[in-house]
């Protein structure tokens, strides 16, 4: 969700340039209208990442904790109600939902009007409204060819017309933005019309996903490569310094209209506090969002001790020093420290790559290898011990609490190294004199592991190892960073990965898509290309949401292990800590940032 500023000068120059840009435009624009974000600049927020995100130009990437920040920087025509479980989809810039056609094939927003850009060189001191035509262009950059968009496959075949301009773009080498289609359409400068080629049960999630936060063209042409590291939008906030793989500021948007809070409680035990303390209250509260990047889980849980840091997930490893089952440890429970445990909305596996020499091919022995490969994986070990049993073993593809879960589903592969030892033997897969084996041509069998820094990786790494071991596979594992290992798997360069995915929108397909062979390249990252699986999809997605579009997702995990593409590893328990001064936090399942519906006390 990887452009890099190359030196200290060009992230100097940035900020230079945007502090001229506000500059700029406090001299530019009548006074009135500089003060309509309530934020107070002196409540700050301090957040850490574990992990450094790849910029913020959604259109080029989909790293977890880009899109963190882009929630807040870019806007979308619709979004989630921040209280609802399960996950429901309510209106941001659309003045309303859509008008939907009988058909169900054309979509019509009409936009809110007076919802203006963030100040910025780009528009040459002159406010910016947002209109229905930046959408049409955000859409439109989603499929243009030289994007290389991850998130192509959201809305590739979707739209009437748009495919087309994008293959005519892909071999003129130049996407023409002015050409109109059939299936992008602005009737005025408020009202966008979305016609489908066919049916989407879907596309409403769609448009709420991060991708399309309506950028400025003008914004564009601007920053063009480096567009990640100075997003404008129309968001609650806006970049205010940028150091890569370090430090994120985010300052209010002094042309955020606010809104006021007022959300309706889901049933949770603790929506009733938080509406007490929030109700009513004009939003956004926090003038000034913090965020250091700290992959060390031990750095990042003696931040949050030192109150360094205002709220953040309990690493795993030091679960057991925090809680007793479900509940805060006295030493923490009296800070006045909220504990609040979320079943994660998202998945961890193991990405093995269809096209490496090594693993890679759908031949019986290739699927032989990757089988054994996976059933030397103790993911149930992962779950109770590196975990401290804050994970669950996974099953399925698709993530629990998410449209299409089957809880009762089991999968067809499990932890059995006696198994994996005598499927290998059984496809030549040989011992040499070391005790590891060979391929069946007598050449050299050796596993690439991949894997993030930071985090419990490298207690993942060494369970691997242990697995690998015992049915005589040699192994080399790597270490590099997040958004680097990002980049090569979307290429489909790395032989094994350990990823996660979080749910985008709450529903399977958002998971069964990094499967879908058209989608190779994008986010695909093992390159996993089977007719039969693909023909499934197909079929699924022109059904409606229910059983039996459930049934087919069954055999789409089905035809997965029988290829065995991935290694399922597990779901994740997220247990959040929130120190008292922060009110109204509550975890939600698709979105990630916080900051705009929260407040803090001053301390």
């Amino acid at each position: 969700m990887h452009r890099q500023l190359s030196n200290l000068v060009s992230i100097k120059k940035v900020l230079i340039g945007q502090m001229l840009v506000l500059a700029a435009f406090a001299g530019s624009v009548p006074s009135a209208h500089a003060g309509t974000n309530p934020a107070d600049p002196t409540k700050v927020i301090r957040n850490a990442f574990e992990a450094a995100d790849d910029g913020f130009d959604m259109v080029r990437t989909q790293n977890f904790y880009s899109g963190w920040v882009s929630e807040v920087i870019f806007e979308t025509l619709l979004t989630y109600d921040y209280l609802a479980r399960p996950a429901k989809l309510v209106t941001e810039t659309a003045e309303a939902m859509p008008e939907i056609s009988e058909d169900g094939k054309t979509y019509t927003f009409h936009i809110k009007k007076g919802i203006y850009f963030s100040p910025d060189l780009a528009f040459k001191g002159v406010r910016r409204e947002l209109t229905a035509e930046d959408y049409i262009y955000t859409f439109k950059r989603v499929l243009d060819p030289k994007n290389r968009s991850p998130s192509a496959n959201f809305i590739a075949g979707k739209i009437v017309g748009l495919d087309e301009l994008a293959a005519q773009a892909q071999k003129t080498g130049h996407f023409n933005y002015e050409t109109p289609i059939a299936g992008l359409q602005a009737p005025d400068r408020y009202t966008l019309k979305v016609v489908l080629n066919a049916k989407d049960y879907n596309f409403l999630n769609v448009v709420a996903y991060s991708a399309f936060g309506a950028v400025a063209h003008e914004a564009i042409d601007a920053y063009g490569q480096q567009t990640g590291q100075h997003p404008v939008g129309t968001g609650p906030y806006m970049l205010e310094k940028y150091v890569p793989r370090s430090k994120i500021i985010l300052a209010a948007n002094p042309e955020y209209r606010g809104f006021t809070w007022d959300f309706k409680s889901s049933g949770d035990a603790i929506d009733q506090k938080i509406i007490k303390d929030m109700q009513g209250k004009r939003m956004p509260q926090v003038g000034r969002v913090e965020i250091s990047i700290i992959e060390e889980n031990q750095s990042r849980w003696l931040a949050f001790q030192g109150k360094q840091i205002d709220f953040d997930k309990i690493p795993e490893v030091a679960a057991f020093s925090a809680i007793d089952g479900e509940k805060l440890k006295p030493d923490y429970a009296e800070q006045g420290i909220q504990l609040q445990r979320v079943i994660d909305a998202g998945i961890t596996y193991t990405v093995l790559n269809m096209k490496d020499p090594v693993i890679g091919g759908y031949t019986n022995d290739k699927i032989a290898l990757r089988r054994a490969i996976t059933m030397a994986y103790n993911n149930k070990e992962e779950a109770t011990l590196l975990r401290s049993g804050q994970a669950t073993k996974l099953e399925m593809i698709i993530a629990p609490g998410v449209g299409g879960y089957d809880p009762k589903y089991r999968s067809s592969i499990d932890y059995n190294p006696a198994l994996a030892n005598k499927l290998l033997d059984h496809f030549g897969y040989k011992r040499g004199a070391d005790g590891y084996r060979t391929m069946p041509d007598g050449s050299p069998l050796l596993l690439k592991y991949t894997s993030n820094q930071g985090g419990i990786n490298q207690e993942v790494s060494e369970l691997w190892k242990r697995g690998l071991d015992l049915i005589g596979i040699k192994t080399k594992f790597i270490v590099s960073n997040f958004a680097d290992n990002l980049k090569a798997a979307t290429s489909c360069e790395l032989m094994m990965w350990g990823a996660a995915w979080n749910a985008d929108y709450p529903e399977a397909e958002n998971f069964l898509q990094l499967l879908y062979g058209p989608n190779a390249g994008h986010g695909n990252h093992g390159c996993y290309q089977s007719p039969a699986y693909d023909a499934l999809y197909v079929k699924a997605m022109a059904l409606p949401l229910g059983p039996e579009r459930n049934q087919i997702y069954q055999q789409m995990n089905r035809q997965v292990e029988a290829d065995t593409a991935w290694a399922l590893n597990t779901g994740r328990i997220r247990n959040w800590l929130v120190r008292p001064w922060v009110k109204g936090f509550k975890k939600h399942p698709i979105l990630h940032a916080e900051w705009q519906y929260i407040d803090v006390d001053k301390h």
